[in-house]
């Protein structure tokens, strides 16, 4: 009782060892019971202390957790929920890309086998189905970052990981009673959240974010997306496939505005096959729903008023970085207007030992992008002297085509006045793209017009996704588009349109268009 009485309400005050009790036992013998108050402080008090604490697992923070284990530094990693793999393995890249990959088997299927001499009379969808399947996919990823943890011997705890001071991080488990640990070095990696507008009320329920797109129990007749960037068109192009009326209602004058225009036209001309309906420059005022569907208005660029009538509208007008609960006014940071936390190059705060990556801090928000700051903060904490060069980080959007690019855009080129020249190449020439039915898109390569050096390569065809690896090994090592075009590219394969592009780049010596 009077252990009990001695830690009440005080966090991480409930860690008692055998070798406490034996430690307090020795006390009272020698020196009596006042011994055991001062012991009880300083034991009952004693907090799990680390080398390096992750708060959020994600990509960017599981990733920094293996990382700073390997270095062998003492590593806990805090998470909020019961399963590790933040949103991108619970309702994010791993998820949309079961859905994807399953939606566009049905619509070959549909559409496609036919022509490959394979005939049905009754191909169904089990929709339900393909919803169970991206959930096991889900499940077996998720428990391979559990067998990892354990493999390289981070602990995890469960709960809100909030800033007591500096070094110190309160553990709020839904259940149970709050914990502290102490880290000599801190890495925020909590990620972010759907954004949304602010005359918006997402109820989850038929106005819905990309977090329940991915779970609906029905397949819906018709579905209005505000926003055409990835998420929206990934999303919009799974539905669409499987027979759902979609309109994208975007109010920029281009899909995808952040990657290379081309690309983007390219994309939507495909989309459009699927019988996707985008509407661009449209500026949605108003989205009121009931309880059996959703009404949104929008301005389109004449002031005309357009409304659609749906069953639901999926928000996806970009994600916002998540701190709520982390605290961080107690370790000393602020946040920017956006809601980022700082850092530098190191991906170091205004305090010196704690560390922020992926989506809570400036830059694209990537899986990608967050996993090489992850190893960043956990090598500078090591004492190494890592890098990052962004320009080479590749974006990616998994429709089909899929759409990747890595460098400079030919609207960035022009913006900063950089001399270029340009080479393209489409996949309706390709001898492999004709055999597998996939001929939509091409292939932009983009050099710098005096050195030759690549300043840019952009991609719209099928698996452009594992295609612009190539491209980004080439622009890491600073090759010219000459050196392309003079390497050796398997026929028949995807990547030979890139080869063929680098030839059109150089004097226009493209041989197969």
């Amino acid at each position: 009782m009077f252990i009990g009485d001695s830690t009440q309400g005080i966090p991480g005050c409930n860690r008692v060892t055998k070798k406490h009790i034996f430690s307090l036992t020795i006390a009272v013998a020698k020196h009596g019971s006042t011994a055991i108050i001062a012991r009880c402080s300083l034991y009952l008090c004693i907090m799990e202390s680390y080398d390096v604490i992750v708060i959020g697992s994600g990509p960017g923070g599981y990733v920094a957790a293996i990382r700073s284990a390997q270095l062998g530094n003492k590593t806990a990693l805090v998470e909020k929920y019961s399963s590790l793999g933040g949103t991108c393995l619970n309702v994010g890249c791993i998820p949309s890309k079961a859905l994807l990959d399953s939606s566009e088997h049905y619509h070959q299927a549909l559409h496609q086998f036919s022509e490959h001499g394979i005939h049905a009379t009754d191909w169904k969808l089990d929709f339900k189905q393909m919803i169970s399947r991206k959930a096991g996919v889900v499940e077996q990823t998720v428990a391979g970052i559990d067998f990892l943890m354990k493999k390289n011997g981070i602990d995890v705890h469960t709960g809100i990981g909030s800033f007591v001071d500096a070094h110190t991080i309160a553990i709020t488990p839904n259940k149970g009673k709050a914990t502290s640990i102490s880290g000599k070095h801190i890495i925020i990696a909590t990620g972010s959240k759907p954004a949304s507008l602010p005359f918006i009320n997402v109820d989850k329920k038929r106005v819905i974010t990309s977090t329940e797109a991915l779970s609906l129990k029905d397949l819906p007749k018709h579905m209005v997306v505000i926003g055409g960037g990835v998420i929206g068109l990934e999303l919009g192009s799974v539905y669409a496939r499987l027979g759902t009326e979609v309109h994208v209602v975007e109010y920029q004058d281009t899909i995808i505005p952040t990657m290379d225009r081309t690309m983007g036209k390219e994309l939507m001309r495909s989309m459009k096959k699927l019988g996707v309906k985008f509407h661009l420059q449209h500026g949605v005022k108003e989205v009121k729903a009931s309880a059996k569907g959703v009404v949104v208005k929008a301005d389109n660029k004449k002031g005309q008023e357009v409304e659609w009538k749906t069953d639901y509208c999926l928000v996806s007008v970009g994600r916002r970085p998540f701190t709520a609960g982390l605290n961080v006014e107690a370790a000393g940071l602020s946040l920017d207007e956006r809601g980022r936390i700082p850092v530098d190059q190191q991906m170091r705060t205004a305090v010196p030992h704690i560390f922020a990556i992926g989506d809570v801090v400036r830059g694209a928000m990537l899986a990608h992008k967050a996993e090489e700051e992850g190893v960043v903060a956990a090598e500078v904490i090591a004492g190494q002297h890592p890098h990052i060069d962004y320009n080479l980080i590749p974006n990616v959007v998994y429709t089909w085509p899929e759409v990747a690019g890595v460098g400079q855009t030919e609207e960035q080129l022009k913006a900063s006045e950089v001399p270029y020249k340009s080479g393209s190449f489409p996949f309706k020439a390709s001898g492999r793209a004709r055999a597998s039915m996939d001929t939509d898109g091409s292939v932009k390569v983009l050099a710098h017009a005096d050195t030759d050096e690549i300043l840019g390569i952009h991609i719209c065809g099928p698996r452009a996704a594992d295609m612009i690896a190539e491209a980004v090994v080439a622009m890491e090592f600073r090759a010219t588009a000459e050196d392309i075009s003079r390497m050796s590219h398997a026929h028949p394969t995807f990547t030979e349109a890139i080869k063929e592009a680098a030839l059109a780049a150089t004097d226009n010596r493209a041989l197969h268009i």
